[in-house]
């Protein structure tokens, strides 16, 4: 079972990769491609956990490995 620290450490990362994935879009247009609000991508940004549907999302619309984008693991865009 993880302990609290690594569960921490990645939920740290979590939020630099949301952050590497909106890249050079502000938070607003980033929000609006999502269809969230702009208050949600700044808290996920943040640190705050973000909910499973914007995860869901941002995957989904971004091409993004579930695994890089949660653990870090293998490569940030999904192969088709």
């Amino acid at each position: 079972m993880a302990t609290a620290t690594a569960v921490n450490r990645h939920k740290k990362k979590l939020s630099e990769r949301i952050s590497r994935i909106r890249g050079k879009r502000s938070q607003r247009q980033f929000a609006r491609e999502l269809g969230v609000f702009q208050q949600n991508v700044h808290r996920y940004e943040s640190g705050s956990t973000p909910h499973a549907d914007f995860l869901i999302t941002l995957a989904l619309k971004e091409n993004i490995s579930l695994d890089w984008l949660l653990l870090g693991k293998g490569r940030m865009r999904r192969t088709r």
